[in-house]
């Protein structure tokens, strides 16, 4: 059961947009960047890309296709999984319920995709796993078209990891009933009848804390609508609660619940970047506003580039510089300071994560504030003019 779909041509209007924003997107980004041999036909195809030179796509088993520019004939063949590692994928996704939720959510979980790849089932690409066909005359490789297709298909694999899994050799209806054929794995635990459980005995309940907080509802006990109560009964403030962070305790706890169920795992947090990011996500003011800003760009690895610094290998330097050449188009690129993970030129600081990519910050009252999303090409953030957060 070969699947096809078909995607209509985007819009020249996508001037300003980034290429993927979800890990797996940024993955056939970098598998595509990595294999290049020529940084300027790859600023050439995001230039086509975001203006509308590609037409609509067409995504098959190993193949993604478009006419692009003067009616060339664009293709770029990915390699198909095999029947057994098909077999050894399904197993890795039917072995955790959330991994099912996951994809049907549209989100392609990092344990997952780890748990393929220790079966042997490489689902993302990697370098020279993409291979580029286009019918213009440039050598390239990839040329500028195959190039521009590619950076418009993170779009579309941002939006539905299916789409990767399509180019890997199955259609997403085809994976969901395999997967409802599967039996449940062996490893997950049978359940007993109630009442042999509670045969074990139920531990006595701890005994109450020394304040009770309550809320009497206005029809019964004349209280206002949740108006806290002490363990006495008397109306008034809850003493040693805080109701307003308890509200903000929960939404955080459902909220994370929610992504350890779609992720199937949770990023480990210190104490401090938890801190920073109740702070991002429910608008506390905590006095950490650079802190804030920088989670809210980049999460973990935003803050790691407002607060250290550290010392990238060579060739990942290197290929950033080649990439910023690139972006000015053969004049001569804007003085930069250098010092271990920072470019600094002028009233614009970059610094390099440990994620690949490059984070913008601007001067404000005379020190570095993050002022932007971050990109893995610097030639672009180094034009923008900065506007600290």
């Amino acid at each position: 059961m070969n699947a096809v779909r078909g995607f209509a041509a985007f819009p020249p209007e996508r001037a300003g947009a980034r290429f993927a924003t979800t890990w797996w997107g940024r993955a056939w980004v970098q598998a595509l960047e990595d294999t290049s041999l020529d940084h300027g036909l790859l600023r050439k195809g995001r230039a086509y890309a975001k203006t509308g030179q590609v037409g609509p796509i067409t995504v098959s088993p190993g193949r993604i296709a478009a006419v692009t520019e003067n009616e060339y004939d664009t293709v770029v063949r990915v390699e198909q999984l095999g029947d057994a590692e098909w077999g050894r994928f399904l197993d890795q996704v039917a072995a955790k319920a959330g991994h099912i939720a996951a994809l049907l959510d549209r989100d392609m979980p990092h344990d997952l995709v780890e748990a393929a790849e220790d079966a042997g089932v490489p689902l993302l690409p990697a370098v020279g796993d993409l291979e580029p066909e286009c019918s213009c005359p440039d050598w390239g490789h990839p040329c500028k078209h195959a190039a521009a297709l590619c950076y418009q298909a993170s779009w579309l694999l941002d939006r539905d990891p299916f789409v990767l899994l399509l180019l890997r050799g199955r259609g997403e209806e085809e994976l969901v009933e395999a997967l409802q054929e599967r039996d449940v794995p062996a490893a997950a635990p049978a359940g007993v009848p109630a009442a042999r459980a509670f045969e074990r005995g139920v531990p006595p309940l701890p005994s109450p804390p020394p304040f009770d907080v309550t809320f009497a509802p206005p029809d019964l006990e004349g209280g206002r609508p949740g108006e806290a109560r002490g363990g006495d009964g008397r109306r008034g403030e809850a003493r040693g609660v805080d109701l307003a962070a308890l509200r903000v305790l929960a939404a955080s706890a459902a909220s994370r619940a929610r992504e350890l169920l779609v992720r199937g795992r949770l990023p480990e947090l210190t104490e401090y970047q938890d801190r920073v990011r109740l702070a991002a996500e429910h608008g506390l003011d905590l006095g950490l506003d650079a802190a804030v800003a920088a989670w809210r760009h980049g999460g973990p690895a935003g803050l790691e580039a407002l607060e250290s610094a550290w010392t990238p290998p060579r060739k990942e330097l290197a290929r950033a510089w080649a990439l910023l050449e690139a972006g000015w188009e053969g004049e001569e690129p804007p003085a930069v300071e250098s010092w271990r993970n920072r470019w600094t030129a002028g009233g614009v600081q970059l610094r390099y994560g440990r994620d690949g990519r490059w984070y913008p910050f601007g001067l404000r009252d005379g020190e570095w504030w993050p002022s932007g999303p971050p990109e893995r090409d610097p030639s672009s953030l180094l034009a923008r003019e900065p506007r600290p957060a």
